[in-house]
């Protein structure tokens, strides 16, 4: 058995995924443990793999057919590459993990280039925002779709990383040549590295940066509709911190930013409510359009807090778009999902 599981091992790469089984497998005398978006990442709870033959090791799991998992195999505080799997992506904060699409999933190809999508403008600023920022400045990523007339603006946090590891002007670009969204202008903020997680934490000073020096550098530089005339028609976008950060966005403007979509959004961190339910609990329902989705295999505790403020949402009123789909907690998926939260808000008969 041990050698006929190498054998494939070689011959298909791991995990060996069999309909919605899968079988990791490890050759070497010590096995390593085995983290991965099905066990919240965590070191301390590392699956164990059982002995399949002479320094062969393997561990079975089931997963859905359309899901997407990521995973790594570990020896204390140490990563081992999977010899028998070459996928490998990086997690933006560490380390690269493995990965692997099950039968039924597969990447969105709307974040492919088509030769014949008309391509917008993309341009880079650096925006000087003493005392808001750190740094006192921050880059900013302009994009006007190829499209007449003025469109609705959808601000990004993260921006730099929906750029490139989301592919997101791509995928824009995609879904207006097809007709499923209507033109929609971008400004994509990129964070302050470290003090990312200050500056989304329902940040007074980050909402400020983008009111009085994102918003009038959007307006001078690209073709947006005057919000005044239709108030709620510029949008907001993020995930994870940046998630969170959105729909805060919304609820405290929502007559600038009344399209709201957030993918994981990381409401409760480390055991502690974000102010933001609070906001959400004691105040009047917002004139908001929400979309929220998160994965079955993020970490436990933003799945549970993503349940919990779509039933606070309903319990106050709004009518949030919520959904769940099968994977973890990172861009490949955000990027697999995020065109279903632009159509959602930004789709051709949007008003």
């Amino acid at each position: 058995m041990s050698q006929l599981l190498l054998k494939r091992s070689r011959k298909e790469g791991t995990p060996l995924i069999d309909g919605q089984t899968v079988l990791f497998v490890w050759r070497g005398q010590n096995p390593p443990g085995l983290i991965g978006d099905f066990n919240d990442w965590d070191s301390a709870r590392a699956v164990k793999l059982k002995r399949a033959g002479p320094d062969v090791w393997m561990h079975r799991l089931r997963f859905p057919r359309d899901a997407y998992l990521e995973y790594a195999y570990v020896r204390g505080d140490k990563r081992l590459a999977d010899p028998f799997n070459p996928r490998t992506i990086w997690n933006g904060a560490e380390d690269y993990n493995h990965f692997f699409y099950m039968p039924g999933a597969a990447p969105t190809p709307l974040a492919q280039r088509q030769r014949d999508v008309p391509r917008g403008t993309l341009t880079r600023h650096v925006v000087a925002a003493p005392w808001l920022v750190t740094g006192w400045k921050r880059t900013v990523y302009l994009y006007q779709p190829p499209a007449a007339g003025p469109c609705p603006l959808l601000v990004v946090y993260d921006g730099n990383d929906y750029l490139r590891r989301a592919q997101l002007v791509t995928l824009v670009e995609n879904l207006l040549a097809q007709g499923r969204i209507r033109p929609v202008a971008l400004a994509l903020l990129t964070h302050g590295a470290k003090a990312r997680f200050i500056e989304y934490a329902c940040s007074e000073s980050t909402l400020a940066f983008v009111l009085s020096a994102v918003l009038p550098l959007a307006r001078a530089e690209l073709n947006l509709i005057e919000i005044e005339k239709k108030p709620g028609a510029f949008g907001v976008l993020g995930a994870s911190m940046g998630g969170l950060m959105a729909l805060y966005t919304g609820m405290r403007f929502p007559k600038v930013f009344g399209r709201v979509l957030s993918q994981s959004g990381a409401f409760t961190t480390d055991g502690f409510d974000q102010v933001l339910y609070d906001l959400v609990r004691d105040g009047a329902p917002r004139p908001l359009k929400i979309w929220m989705e998160v994965g079955r295999y993020d970490f436990s505790e933003l799945l549970r807090a993503n349940r919990r403020m779509r039933d606070l949402l309903i319990e106050k009123g709004y009518a949030p778009t919520y959904r769940e789909y099968n994977a973890g907690h990172n861009y490949s998926s955000w990027r697999d999902e995020v065109w279903r939260g632009l159509e959602a808000l930004f789709g051709p008969k949007g008003k």
